[in-house]
């Protein structure tokens, strides 16, 4: 969350308060925040974070440090959620990062259809 909440040329600020990060400490201490991180030895190099409901993951954030390294993260994600029996992932906005790895935007009556359905899945992540 630290390297989320880190500026960039894009993004001077962040959303990413103390207090922020503390909720989702707490919804990780309760097993419903999780993160996937990438390495290159010793150091992370790219991650994401979001909140998972059911068979819905909710992602919050990625960040990267090197070339490719949250699509890498991503890709991981996608194929431990559907591994898992995920049915929605949603990566809240629309960006042509996102659009290369295949996201694509739905209407907010479909999405809230698959929301339901997906939040009532008895699925683990």
């Amino acid at each position: 969350m630290h390297r989320c909440a880190e500026p960039t040329p894009s993004r001077p600020t962040t959303w990413i308060t103390g207090d922020f990060v503390a909720a989702y400490t707490e919804l990780h201490r309760r097993g419903t925040a999780h993160s996937v991180e990438v390495y290159e030895q010793d150091q992370m190099v790219g991650g994401l974070y979001g909140v998972s409901i059911g068979a819905f993951f909710g992602g919050e954030s990625m960040f990267h440090l090197r070339p490719d390294a949250s699509k890498a993260a991503a890709a991981h994600l996608v194929q431990h959620l559907r591994g898992r029996g995920f049915v929605l992932l949603d990566a809240q906005v629309p960006t042509p990062h996102l659009a290369s790895l295949g996201a694509v935007e739905i209407s907010r009556d479909e999405y809230l259809a698959r929301l339901r359905q997906a939040i009532d899945l008895p699925v683990a992540f």
